[in-house]
């Protein structure tokens, strides 16, 4: 699904459709309370290794963090896992807020 590679823009990660793709927040959850994607699952970075199982491995997976940086860390550890159709939202929910002004900067 992710032709384009690993790393969407944010325009792009902003037509995924939440009914295709996993998107997945990696953020905490008071970061979540202030800004999110619609359509996000929320599984902080710590808890991934212990929630991974919320996750179906079938279905393409697109991860955001604050600035990508967490995003990238969950997709090394979901490739790990067996996840093969894996895209993280380049510069995070923080390039996304800029396109989108519905969704708050922090």
């Amino acid at each position: 699904m992710f032709e384009s590679g690993p790393h969407l823009d944010a325009s792009t990660f902003q037509a995924l459709d939440p009914t295709q793709v996993q998107i997945l927040d990696v953020r905490e959850q008071w970061e979540f309370d202030k800004a999110r994607i619609p359509g996000a699952v929320l599984i902080p970075l710590g808890e991934l290794v212990e929630r991974v199982k919320e996750l179906d491995s079938t279905k393409p997976v697109a991860a955001y963090c604050h600035h990508g940086m967490r995003s990238l860390q969950a997709l090394h550890f979901l490739r790990g896992m067996g996840f093969k159709d894996l895209a993280h939202l380049s510069g995070g929910i923080d390039a996304y807020s800029r396109l989108d002004p519905s969704v708050p900067r922090y």
